[in-house]
């Protein structure tokens, strides 16, 4: 399908916001141009704050800075205010148009086709998006909880490590009082405790991770390239300074990148993919998008999973 056959079965959106005329036009799902017309009104006031500052700064012969008139600042400075004009409407314009658009821009924009002619802007801003998609059926996802439980071999293991760990042959009450225990028994007491623990945690997380499988296989989106692009810098940096840290050179670093980010870029998608599947769920669940949004989803599908105990 051409680009043309793209726009013709999508939505054109035209809009006059505050003198400035805004047409949406959808090129693909993660792309939208907005054909963008600056209104007479406003660019003339732009021209005249501009001026003012020229004829403040700028020499201009035969005329004490601040008193040549605007005709003789035009004719010597047209170049530089057409240049400052452009320069300070377009990222405000752009903005406020993108903001009344309610579009969801996730990288810069790409200007082009700028004109500036008889007191009129126009410029395309071309523009990736986070496409609308919907998130259904979230909760009562089912979850297995498998009990926890400690075995005794697991006990006698960690005990064999500490002795290994203290060069000693019998662990008794006063070794245990040494690492600030009562007794012996109180040291194996915490650690079954401990690995108890361990285990919950692990299966906890465990939990967290299937929860995340079943609601983000269930969503159709397509993912912006910048999104993911961004999270693949983030993954492939820490995994090099991992490298260094491991005593790897720089240039055994540089010769690996482009490796570890072909290895990476399938965790770098999905991790996008559940990050906006949250952000989704925050949206219709009233949940504020700070730090802490995707714990505070996570534990609204735990509350409301439905739970089968083994």
């Amino acid at each position: 399908m051409t680009e043309g056959q793209f726009l013709d079965c999508k939505k054109i959106r035209k809009r006059v916001i505050n003198k400035v005329k805004v047409i949406t036009k959808k090129l693909e799902p993660t792309r939208v141009q907005l054909d963008i017309e600056v209104g007479e009104d406003i660019v003339k006031k732009k021209f005249n704050d501009v001026y003012e500052q020229i004829g403040k700064e700028a020499k201009v012969p035969g005329f004490r800075p601040g008193t040549a008139p605007r005709d003789v600042l035009e004719k010597h400075h047209k170049r530089l205010a057409d240049e400052e004009v452009i320069k300070h409407l377009i990222p405000d314009v752009y903005k406020d148009s993108v903001d009344k658009e309610k579009i969801n821009a996730v990288d810069l924009p790409a200007i082009s086709d700028v004109r500036l002619e008889n007191n009129t802007l126009s410029f395309k801003a071309t523009v990736e998006i986070v496409p609308d998609f919907e998130v259904k059926d979230y909760k009562k996802l089912k979850l297995k909880y498998k009990k926890v439980s400690v075995a005794q071999d697991e006990i006698e293991k960690t005990l064999k490590e500490l002795k290994g760990l203290h060069r000693i042959e019998n662990i008794d009450d006063k070794f245990a009082r040494g690492l600030g225990y009562l007794s012996a028994e109180a040291l194996r007491s915490a650690i079954e405790r401990q690995l108890f623990l361990q285990k919950e945690n692990d299966q906890r997380y465990k939990m967290q991770d299937e929860l995340i499988k079943q609601l983000t296989v269930k969503v159709d989106v397509v993912i912006p390239r910048a999104l993911i692009n961004r999270r693949l810098e983030e993954l492939a940096n820490s995994a090099k300074l991992q490298m260094l840290r491991g005593g790897a050179t720089k240039e055994q670093v540089q010769l690996k990148e482009e490796t570890l980010k072909k290895e990476l870029f399938p965790d770098a998608e999905e991790q996008v993919k559940t990050f906006l599947v949250m952000q989704e769920i925050a949206k219709k669940e009233n949940i504020p998008h700070d730090d802490n949004m995707s714990q505070r989803v996570v534990e609204l599908l735990l509350r409301e999973a439905d739970w089968v105990y083994e």
